[in-house]
């Protein structure tokens, strides 16, 4: 009897980036049931990662704090754990889809079974921040075309070097949410989120688009969640100019998923957890204002309506129009 595969996925960060790497979760667990997949993930990301039920451990790396104290002995402490966790399994494969040097580093510790294979980019996509370096860690390196599709790069390498075909749609193997769950005292029964916020000026809508937007969706509530004080400030203003809108308190990463997946509506930007609600296949309206629209727009479902392209937003109107269409 041959026994199960164990696969080790090396995906760190961002936000965006780990949510489009799950479908190769599925794509792995419906050729090879009885794969263990474990996975090296930044550990603010961790909560996501853990929804997905097919991922037998998560392994938090936590490089964007440590980087701030490496002087500190606890902090070399940690790193030593962190390895020697990731190098108590021997794995069959190490997949590397990220293609960084401190990716290629993971790759490297790790362990593999004789005639294991350690797998990664030949290449970046256009406009990523590939590094040539991480080369040197993979014995098997799988070319892309250079304008994949965020979700589909990572499937095509996992298809390459496990020898299956990548003819389904994606699924991001992510659980629907209990009828049961309690609610937050915040939380309306029905509401549209606004996730307005991305740290890129130039990807941002105008805050006098979301008023104008949130007038004609009116009484529907409307909730602003922020993750800096800037975006704070900038949610404030959506709010003074909308009676049935709400600033909401400071989520943590698992609250801000919930309000994405739990919502009735949701209208973004080009941003993580706009992309975690087109993942939960809540209708979503992704607006795209300064990047490109092939590389991450939710091609899934027709719950997910995908507006403007690099250097032409959408108008109000038109976010409008699909909003009500998803609405129903």
């Amino acid at each position: 009897m041959t026994p199960p595969l164990n696969i080790l996925l090396v995906r760190v960060s961002s936000l965006g980036d780990v949510l489009h790497n799950m479908p190769m979760v599925a794509d792995i667990a419906r050729h090879f049931p009885d794969a263990n997949i474990d996975w090296v993930v930044e550990e603010g990301f961790v909560s996501l990662v853990r929804m997905n039920a097919r991922v037998r451990n998560v392994i938090p790396f936590a490089l964007r704090r440590w980087r701030k104290s490496l002087g500190k002995p606890e902090t070399r402490a940690e790193i030593k754990s962190f390895f020697r966790t990731l190098r108590l399994q021997e794995y069959d494969y190490v997949f590397d889809t990220q293609g960084l040097l401190k990716t290629g580093i993971i790759m490297g510790a790790a362990r593999v079974v004789k005639g294991g294979r350690k797998v990664g980019l030949a290449n970046g996509s256009e406009g990523s921040g590939y590094e040539g370096i991480s080369r040197i860690f993979h014995n098997l390196s799988i070319p892309t075309d250079p304008r994949t599709h965020a979700v589909a790069r990572g499937r095509i390498v996992a298809g390459a070097a496990l020898g299956y075909p990548v003819d389904t749609p994606a699924d991001f193997g992510l659980p629907a949410v209990p009828d049961d769950t309690p609610r937050p005292e915040w939380m309306p029964e029905s509401y549209a989120v606004y996730f307005h916020g991305t740290a890129r000026d130039a990807k941002k809508w105008s805050a006098e688009n979301w008023i104008a937007l949130g007038r004609e969706l009116a009484p529907m509530p409307i909730l602003l969640p922020w993750g800096s004080p800037k975006e704070k400030a900038e949610a404030e203003r959506i709010a003074a100019g909308l009676p049935n809108a709400r600033v909401l308190p400071k989520l943590s990463m698992a609250d801000a998923i919930m309000v994405a997946r739990r919502a009735s509506l949701v209208i973004g930007v080009d941003t993580g957890l706009v992309h975690i609600a087109a993942a939960f296949v809540r209708p979503t309206v992704e607006i795209y204002a300064d990047s490109p629209r092939w590389k991450t727009e939710g091609n899934w479902s027709p719950r997910i309506i995908n507006l403007g392209d690099q250097g032409t937003p959408p108008s109000v109107a038109e976010v409008l129009a699909a909003a009500r269409s998803l609405l129903g």
